[in-house]
């Protein structure tokens, strides 16, 4: 995964995950018009993604391999910055002309689908053009909503603690599975003291860590309908960062920003953060110690709350060729040498046939891939929770809101009031 890039990518790195989690800088590769056909029987169909220079050159060796494959079937593609791309699927969706297949994540699926932008692509598992057998850690469901399949994951993550090893070490710290909350603050206190570093970069606009607080509380950030907490629940929330900021125990706010776009962790302010495993590889490129990935924090020693995240490839419902997109996207989630190429640019590979035929040879990959294997052993993992249409704009005004409140622009009960203002309107629509 490539490194560097703006302060707008960082910020978005950090805190929106599954559905964010390889957003990249990159030169933009246009094609236009829909999904066509040759004299020859030849189609030509269009695959865009998020993401950067790095990403482009694996897909575009996976993609020579499938034309190899399928002679008849030609891939036009174009990639673009997480941001940019989303301006112009709107627009393409908006115009009745998105690609036949895309990158895509769960906060989008129930937006797409209550405007009839994407395929329903259980009927071509019925015709055998698709497998959805052979996915790792019930992800096969993943995609899945209201009983119609609009997106197939191509890799998984979950949500993690990147901890600074040495920094650890020397606060005498061990963090492990079945942790405590009390733990862990008790652990931020201790690194702060022994080591005059912040215990941690300031989790408290991690949308995806504060979804896996609440279900360990019974509750979850999304219902199927809205939001699954209430006003007095974030307040608590933020107002234990803001509280933990003033201690000193996550790292200054205003300091975190002047450093970006790179981490906290790496920059030596925090001695840990929250993110996505396979973000990991960052802050090695990033940073000059040595990292590795602590379990979550747990309410009473065992429920984490945690599910595997996932990229997807989602189809569109205008394509002209349904059968040549469901043996596109078969052959990206089941060839074992797409694998090989693709490593974990996209998370862990989400089918077991191309998780084992990449087998990591860098310390870095192989800590995720025990993590995650980890994870399944625990029996920690439950079934993500569902996300509404507006989710994504829920999640975007989350992270914009937090950042204000920790860079003192808003009080805790000024920021909480803007979020589900925001979000009222953003799930009414």
């Amino acid at each position: 995964m490539q490194q560097g890039g703006n302060v707008e990518r960082r910020t978005i790195l950090k805190a929106a995950g599954a559905s964010l989690a390889v957003a990249g800088l990159g030169a933009t590769a246009t094609a236009c018009g829909g999904g066509s056909g040759s004299g020859d029987g030849t189609v030509t169909i269009r695959y865009s993604w998020w993401g950067a220079d790095d990403r482009a050159e694996r897909i575009n060796k996976t993609i020579a391999l499938f034309e190899k494959k399928y002679p008849k079937i030609k891939v036009k593609t174009d990639f673009q910055p997480y941001l940019d791309f989303w301006k112009k699927f709107n627009t393409q969706a908006s115009g009745g002309n998105p690609p036949d297949v895309f990158q895509n994540a769960i906060g989008f699926l129930r937006k797409y689908d209550a405007k009839n932008v994407l395929l329903d692509l259980s009927e071509q598992v019925k015709a055998g053009n698709l497998s959805m057998d052979g996915f790792r850690a019930g992800l096969d469901k993943f995609g899945e909503i209201d009983g119609k399949l609009l997106g197939v994951p191509v890799g998984s993550n979950s949500m993690a603690l990147v901890i600074d090893k040495p920094v650890y070490t020397r606060a005498g710290v061990t963090a492990e599975q079945g942790w405590t909350w009390d733990d862990f603050d008790e652990a931020m206190a201790r690194i702060r003291d022994r080591t005059g570093r912040a215990g941690d970069s300031g989790m408290y606009g991690v949308m995806y860590l504060y979804d896996l607080y609440l279900r360990q509380h019974g509750k979850a950030f999304f219902t199927e309908d809205g939001l699954g907490f209430t006003e007095a629940d974030l307040t608590e929330w933020w107002t234990k960062a803001e509280k933990g900021v003033k201690s000193g125990v996550y790292a200054d706010p205003k300091k975190v920003a002047q450093i970006k776009p790179k981490s906290a962790l790496s920059a030596e302010l925090a001695g840990s953060e929250f993110t996505w495993d396979n973000f990991t590889v960052r802050y090695t490129s990033e940073g000059k110690s040595e990292y590795g990935l602590a379990p979550i924090p747990t309410t009473d020693g065992k429920k984490t709350g945690q599910y595997l995240g996932s990229l997807m490839l989602s189809a569109s419902k205008r394509t002209q060729h349904p059968k040549e997109v469901a043996q596109f996207i078969h052959f990206m989630v089941h060839d074992p040498e797409v694998a090989k190429i693709m490593g974990y640019d996209r998370g862990v590979p989400a089918t077991q046939a191309q998780y084992d035929a990449y087998q990591p040879t860098d310390p870095v990959n192989k800590a995720i891939a025990a993590y995650e294997e980890s994870l399944v052993k625990a029996g920690v993992l439950e079934p993500i929770t569902p996300h509404p249409g507006g989710a994504d704009i829920c999640e975007s005004a989350f992270l914009r809101i937090a950042e204000e409140l920790a860079l003192g622009k808003r009080s805790v009960d000024e920021a909480v009031k803007q979020f589900f203002t925001e979000s009222k309107t953003a799930l009414a629509g």
